[in-house]
């Protein structure tokens, strides 16, 4: 299997037991994520040598931190430590009309505020065969951006492929100051993922008819999009999720992907109720970094929107699932029977 390197901030997660509001909490649960290494955990299922590279605090957060990750089998060797603190996210967990919400507490994290110096990418990307980053870690701090710069052109320079997953946060920065520094950034990518709102928020790529908020989904403007950033940046894979946001536990699920010229399009998965989608667009990227290493692309992008579907029914950030789940899914069997 393929050597992977992910960069991004690890955070722990604190929620509300099931539905409940903020508001209403007595306790929280706690867990650990992130948008790069749910990736990482993701591809260590699937059987890859997945490395996250971040940096954690010295204390005894930072190690649970740490120990979420190794538990799993994702390679820590690479995790520079030090910093004052793991970056903090409140998850409240929607439910039919009401949506799920997110309260960020990551100012100053250790990643955040990381120098350069911190990491040898040298031996980081040796033997490596990709290299995955997502929007939201440029979008953290001016160094966190310094630090995806370097480690792109490093990959590249050694001839890895890249992978980017668009993943605009608006409570991180502006679309201005987005396309700033992600639009740079691209010449260095190879394969680009990205929902509708990503790529126009993020790339200034806007859809003529697709309204997300109504979850009017035009396939046509997809082609469109992928055509015109291809044509801007020369991606050669683009790939996007197709999310019908019927309510907060029920909604379509799908994607399309321009791989080397050609369109593909998944099958529609109907996920009701969901459990968690927190997650659901990094398993996606994750499922689509082992399609492409491994798969045809048909099959590769059915691989990676049954994974991403998976994860809809998993509590956590982590996607817990084996190649032969997804497999099994991308397959035909939705039925859910209790297997023994």
């Amino acid at each position: 299997m393929a050597k992977i390197v992910t960069l991004g901030e690890l955070m722990l997660r604190l929620s509300p037991s099931g539905q409940e509001r903020f508001v209403q909490a007595d306790a929280f649960d706690a867990v650990y994520g992130g948008g790069e290494a749910n990736v990482a955990v993701s591809l260590a299922h699937f059987g890859h040598q997945a490395c996250f590279v971040t940096k954690l605090p010295t204390h005894e957060i930072g190690e649970a931190a740490l120990g979420a990750l190794r538990r799993y089998g994702v390679d820590t060797r690479f995790i520079a430590r030090g910093g004052e603190r793991l970056g903090i996210y409140y998850l409240e967990t929607g439910a039919s009309m009401r949506p799920s919400k997110v309260i960020y507490d990551r100012a100053g994290s250790a990643i955040a505020l990381a120098n350069p110096q911190d990491f040898d990418w040298a031996t980081i990307f040796e033997g490596a065969d990709w290299f995955h980053w997502s929007g939201i870690t440029p979008a953290i701090s001016p160094q966190a951006a310094e630090l995806v710069r370097m480690a792109c052109k490093e990959a590249k320079l050694r001839g890895i492929k890249v992978s980017c997953d668009l993943n605009y946060r608006k409570k991180l920065w502006s679309p201005a100051q987005a396309q700033a520094v992600m639009k740079p950034l691209m010449a260095m990518v190879d394969v680009c993922i990205g929902n509708e709102e990503d790529a126009e928020l993020t790339l200034g790529f806007k859809p003529a008819n697709t309204n997300v908020a109504s979850g009017h989904l035009e396939a046509e403007d997809y082609r469109q999009i992928f055509r015109e950033m291809k044509e801007t940046f020369g991606f050669s894979v683009i790939a996007s999720t197709l999310r019908e946001s019927h309510s907060a536990t029920h909604n379509g699920w799908s994607a399309l992907m321009l791989c080397e010229g050609e369109f593909y399009a998944s099958k529609h998965y109907d996920i009701d109720p969901i459990i968690d989608r927190v997650g659901g667009g990094d398993a996606f990227s994750a499922g689509l970094i082992h399609g492409l290493l491994t798969k045809s692309p048909q099959a590769g992008l059915e691989f990676a929107v049954a994974a991403s579907a998976l994860k809809h029914t998993i509590p956590g950030d982590f996607n817990q699932v084996t190649v032969k789940e997804v497999e099994a899914l991308a397959g035909g069997d939705a039925s859910g029977r209790v297997q023994r």
